[in-house]
């Protein structure tokens, strides 16, 4: 299976990334300021930024430092938060996985949830794909997302608290998310995961350093199984 570029998936992947510059661009402002609120230096942001490029996790990790949270507990919550990866990449893995390391290396760093969705939902509606045009279209994705994320994060942190509250930048959160997981909701399964993550997120907010969000997506995911296991059986002569 030839993995040559191809430049017409790879520009079609960029045009289908463009929208959520929209969304990338507040979410990663509003990090750059909250982390410089929080006591990191610019070149500590920008690391940060750079090397995790995980913009929900990159956020755990800042409110729980905020709070005085024990290292162990900013640790473990960042990478529950980033569990997802790990099924994204194993959703990948029959699409991208012949690729030689190198290119792995680097479509696991720029595994974030804009490039696997809109990879997945490409994959899905193209089965006749090359490995060629399926990896040019994942880089596409994410080309414009990724220099726009570095590149706010270092507005955010320049400019600081010189941003008015009135902007309400906190929007580009829970818009990009919903933006990304609408789509997905297909299968009974996937909507059952989602109702029991939100429900049990709510249920154990009052738990500290947002430990709650850990229980709520380890009960996602296991509703989600569950009724995917039922939906088999149930279909299985």
């Amino acid at each position: 299976m030839s993995s040559q570029f191809d430049r017409s998936d790879f520009l079609r992947g960029m045009r289908d990334g463009a929208p959520f510059i929209l969304v990338v661009g507040p979410f990663a402002l509003l990090f750059g300021v909250l982390a410089t609120e929080a006591g990191l230096s610019l070149v500590e942001v920008m690391t940060f930024s750079i090397l995790v490029i995980a913009g929900a996790a990159q956020f755990t990790a800042i409110q729980l430092m905020s709070e005085n949270a024990p290292t162990i507990v900013v640790i473990a919550s960042a990478l529950a938060v980033n569990l997802r990866m790990a099924m994204y990449s194993a959703s990948l893995t029959p699409h991208l996985g012949a690729l030689p390391f190198w290119k792995r290396a680097f479509a696991a760093y720029f595994l974030v949830d804009q490039s696997y969705a809109l990879s997945a939902l490409e994959y899905e509606k193209r089965p006749d794909m090359t490995l060629g045009q399926k990896t040019s279209y994942f880089f596409g994705t994410i080309s414009l997302v990724a220099p726009n994320w570095y590149l706010w994060t270092l507005v955010g942190a320049l400019v600081g608290q010189a941003i008015p509250p009135q902007l309400a930048l906190d929007f580009a959160v829970p818009i990009t998310f919903l933006a990304m997981i609408g789509p997905m909701l297909r299968t009974p399964a996937h909507v059952a995961a989602a109702f029991v993550s939100v429900t049990c997120a709510i249920l154990f907010a009052f738990i500290p350093w947002n430990l709650g969000l850990i229980i709520a997506g380890i009960a996602g995911m296991m509703t989600g199984a569950q009724v995917e296991l039922w939906t088999e059986r149930k279909g299985t002569p």
